[in-house]
């Protein structure tokens, strides 16, 4: 069993949660999210993990116009904002939980697909190991796992970057949200190593920036 301190508060990033990314990264953040949501288009039940704003949630829902989708995030500010976003058949589509992942319930079996974009860089190694058990569970056979976060290059002035915004990306949201994580957690070698398969994958700032989709062994590509 995970322990957890209590999850952090990003309510007070809502408002200028978008303009902190343009600022920092442009619209890389932005590309990382939206570039591979179309592999979802065939979905019927996604799964959407720590969504914030709404941003990728909007540019989704029309992409799988068959798909339901449960949105769950611990900040009911983001949730409401998210929400906002949508037209009111396609919110009529979602249904918003404001929960804790290392605490909620998920139900067995149910959904085709999982998204998590810049959302497990909030937890510890241990915390994500917990999370994709979690998650795993409550996939259908086949599952798409789409994943998009922050990554530590292998060499060079890249990986020296990366660590200075990595301490800096680490050190504010600490300050702001009083985020427990201290550092990047190793996510896709958890995820390779619970047996999920990369089938495609962008980079973006040198190499800071990730985008994988996943799929587990044996589904369609």
């Amino acid at each position: 069993m995970v322990m957890s301190s209590a999850p952090a508060n990003f309510d007070g990033l809502v408002g200028i949660y978008r303009a902190l990314e343009w600022v920092a990264f442009g619209r890389d953040l932005e590309r990382a999210r939206f570039i591979h949501l179309a592999q979802l288009q065939a979905c019927r039940d996604i799964l959407v993990l720590g969504e914030g704003d709404g941003r990728a949630l909007a540019r989704l829902l029309p992409l799988a116009p068959h798909a339901h989708v449960h949105c769950l995030d611990v900040s009911p500010a983001m949730l409401n904002r998210a929400a906002a976003r949508l037209s009111s058949p396609d919110r009529s589509r979602v249904t918003f939980e404001t929960a804790n992942i290392l605490t909620a319930h998920l139900p067995g079996r149910r959904f085709d697909a999982v998204v998590t974009l810049f959302f497990l860089d909030c937890f510890t190694a241990s915390e994500v190991a917990s999370v994709v058990e979690k998650v795993q569970a409550s996939l259908r056979p086949g599952a798409t796992w789409l994943f998009a976060d922050f990554s530590l290059p292998a060499r060079g002035f890249a990986r020296l970057r990366a660590r200075v915004w990595l301490s800096v990306l680490y050190a504010f949201f600490r300050w702001q949200t009083k985020l427990s994580a201290r550092a990047l957690p190793p996510s896709e070698q958890l995820l390779a190593e619970a047996g999920w398969c990369r089938i495609a994958e962008c980079e973006f700032q040198d190499g800071l920036v990730r985008s994988v989709v996943f799929n587990q062994p044996g589904s369609r590509t």
